[in-house]
């Protein structure tokens, strides 16, 4: 066992440290990407197949074993047609954060500036809304409950949605990036016996979506004509245009500039090089 041990510390780089912590890297925002999602559910359905698969050569079912190894002869085009969905938003973000996190960051700002516009309109003329933005946890399976719009975030069209002549005014809508995505979706109510039962369905939809997911909630109060802010089961309370502003920039983490991703690597790169040369 110690010999095992100083063979792979000899042959350990400083190399193998960082492409460790990119397959990592990798992994949990795939796992992120799908958490919430109908992903999950594929793959556990893909996992059972799996096991079938290994137990039916185990205990020799050679019609059982052929059948699942013709379909796993297909499994790489199983998979881009399950997770097309899933696979094209993950491209899409790869192509958008390392080279356009600026632009990207620019276009946030923007909606956060609609959003709050629209909030406080809504709230002045006592038009109850649901502005959901869509964080690391996928939402598609509550995207799927509502209608698919695909827009780019404008105070004017949050506003329409909501009123009361709208075939979509009921439910939320969902913020995906910086385009709206979906409208009149159906979100799950909280089960928290601690919420005050003066609260409302809107606002049990609120508590019920941040209890689950890590997105944050715009909701506009019907009957008081205010604003909040719902993340993690809590809400911030009557917020002015201004705070709704600076609360979201906050939640977003677009207040504090960042190095675009190339060059957050490069000087990870530099820094386990320097390391290294330290050791040696």
């Amino acid at each position: 066992m110690r010999e095992l041990l100083a063979n792979l510390h000899s042959s350990f780089r400083q190399e193998d440290l960082l492409d460790i912590a990119i397959v990592a890297f990798i992994v949990y925002r795939l796992l992120n990407l799908i958490r919430g999602t109908r992903a999950v559910q594929m793959l556990i359905g893909l996992g059972v197949l799996t096991a079938g698969f290994v137990l039916s050569s185990q205990f020799e079912f050679y019609a059982t074993h052929w059948l699942l190894s013709n379909f796993f002869d297909y499994f790489v085009f199983i998979i881009i047609v399950l997770f097309q969905d899933d696979l094209r938003r993950a491209l899409t973000r790869m192509g958008r954060n390392p080279f356009l996190y600026s632009a990207e960051s620019e276009n946030q700002l923007e909606m956060v500036d609609e959003i709050s516009r629209a909030a406080t309109q809504l709230a002045r003329d006592h038009i109850g809304a649901l502005i959901v933005i869509e964080r690391e946890n996928g939402l598609k399976n509550f995207m799927d409950t509502g209608s698919k719009v695909d827009a780019r975030v404008r105070a004017e069209l949050l506003y329409s949605v909501f009123l009361q002549e709208s075939p979509i005014h009921d439910g939320a809508v969902i913020i995906t990036g910086d385009r709206l995505a979906a409208a009149g979706c159906f979100l799950p109510l909280s089960k928290n016996t601690e919420i005050d039962r003066g609260l409302g369905t809107r606002h049990r939809a609120a508590f019920g979506l941040t209890e689950e997911t890590d997105a944050i909630v715009v909701l506009v109060s019907e009957e008081a004509g205010q604003a909040h802010i719902v993340q993690s089961g809590e809400m911030i309370r009557n917020l002015t245009e201004s705070q709704i502003r600076d609360t979201l920039a906050q939640l977003l983490n677009l207040n504090s500039p960042e190095q675009p991703l190339p060059n957050r690597i490069r000087n990870f790169i530099q820094t386990v090089r320097g390391k290294g040369e330290v050791e040696r």
